[in-house]
């Protein structure tokens, strides 16, 4: 099930306040490839070990969130840099 949009209107990165959209398509499976080879980070430096099956990204295109069981994980250090 998809973020409720009433929700997504408010959400915005906890560090910079930029509004964040859903992360969707050939962006995701890309991500999510990366995700697979072992390359990706969040940004407090662990590995991010499964792939996402949704997310959020700020509308400025830089970080990335992941969303578990329908709930956007909105932790800043938890969030990952989209130029991996």
């Amino acid at each position: 099930m998809p973020v409720n949009a009433k929700l997504l209107e408010i959400l915005c990165c906890p560090q910079t306040k930029i509004p964040v959209e859903v992360m969707e398509g050939e962006e995701l499976a890309a991500l999510n490839k990366k995700v697979e080879g072992g390359g990706i980070k969040y940004i407090d430096g662990s590995m991010v070990e499964e792939p996402l099956v949704e997310a959020l990204i700020t509308k400025n295109r830089e970080v990335i969130y992941r969303v578990d069981d329908d709930t956007p994980v909105m932790i800043y250090e938890k969030g990952i840099m989209a130029d991996q």
